[in-house]
């Protein structure tokens, strides 16, 4: 019997999440954007130094056969 009330209810809430658009702070966003980009850092893969080159290709080879 409760069941048409707590339909509409999920109904609302739903509704309310689906148009709800919070403000967006775009200077922080750039400010958080403008230091990653501008930091010059290279990408160091902190795996590279467990495996060795000859066995990432011989594994690659083992996969072509």
């Amino acid at each position: 019997m409760g069941r048409g009330r707590q339909k509409a209810k999920h109904t609302k809430v739903a509704r309310e999440l689906k148009y709800f658009s919070p403000d967006t702070n775009y200077g922080a966003l750039e400010k958080e954007l403008a230091t990653k980009s501008d930091s010059g850092e290279e990408y160091v893969d902190k795996w590279a130094d467990d495996f060795d080159d000859e066995y990432d290709a011989g594994h690659d080879q083992d996969k072509s056969a």
